[in-house]
């Protein structure tokens, strides 16, 4: 009898890890799907531009689409990496705002969006960030003239880009630690250290970077957690500066008070 339910206990345990097994296989192949959204827009707000700006084409494996908008060429220049889902139309409102300050900027789309071709993933991302650094340079924009601008996952992007050059300054609006962090609050009961390909472990490269930070984030976010936010701010080793709030979700509202952070934070920079 005891040997009878020894063994009835060992298959449910068997069927029980062989789901568990199948799960994870199936979100090991899903994974990019999950992280990357092209397609979806997350922004609610529909604007148009209120300045006219370049459309250009950046080579790097991909031929990618890219806005540039240059106000002054005394002005430093805003490199902006996007988040991982939409188009780069979809910030239109944040870019409506830097037109008015004292800046020009590069937006550009990665592999895989706003209908470039190629596939989405972590060092083809890095590759497309480099490509558009360098057409900045070659375009007589030093690196001390660039300042870097993340957005959530473009955060990550815009770290790996400067551990590895000094800038004017990097903006991060809604930064995470690493991907496998973030991944380990939607999936706890999976191994996502082993499934995960791209990690985007920022909070190990933050000591490579001497760069001024700015570290946005509100304190309701229910994507990627406050704490995540604050903790790169902590751990951060260059001049650093802070803008907090209460009441911003993922998506962050361009209101006065964070555009003057923006802005003020820009017009210290050497």
């Amino acid at each position: 009898m005891w040997l009878k339910v020894k063994m009835q206990a060992i298959n449910i345990i068997g069927i029980i890890l062989f789901i568990y097994l199948i799960i994870c296989f199936v979100i090991y192949l899903m994974q990019d799907k999950l992280l990357y959204h092209p397609g979806e827009n997350n922004y609610l707000d529909q604007n148009s531009l209120n300045h006219e700006i370049e459309k250009i084409h950046i080579p790097s494996d991909e031929k990618l689409i890219a806005w540039h908008y240059k106000k002054n060429k005394d002005f430093k220049t805003l490199l902006f990496f996007h988040g991982n889902a939409g188009k780069i139309d979809n910030r239109i409102y944040k870019l409506n705002e830097f037109s008015k300050m004292d800046l020009n900027y590069l937006i550009f789309a990665y592999r895989g969006f706003s209908g470039n071709s190629g596939k989405p993933h972590e060092a083809g991302f890095y590759k497309d960030a480099k490509a558009a650094k360098l057409w900045l340079n070659l375009n007589n924009v030093p690196d001390n003239q660039i300042i870097l601008y993340g957005e959530s996952l473009g955060t990550a992007v815009a770290i790996e880009a400067a551990k590895e050059n000094d800038f004017a300054g990097v903006i991060l609006e809604s930064p995470f630690t690493s991907m496998t962090e973030l991944a380990k609050k939607y999936y706890p009961y999976l191994p996502v250290k082993i499934l995960l390909r791209d990690k985007y472990d920022t909070i190990k490269k933050l000591k490579l970077v001497n760069s001024p930070i700015l570290v946005m984030h509100g304190k309701r976010d229910k994507i990627v957690p406050y704490e995540m936010g604050l903790k790169v701010y902590e751990v951060a080793k260059s001049q650093k500066f802070k803008f907090f709030n209460d009441y911003d979700d993922h998506m962050m509202d361009f209101n006065e008070d964070l555009v003057n952070s923006i802005n003020n934070f820009v017009k210290n920079l050497n």
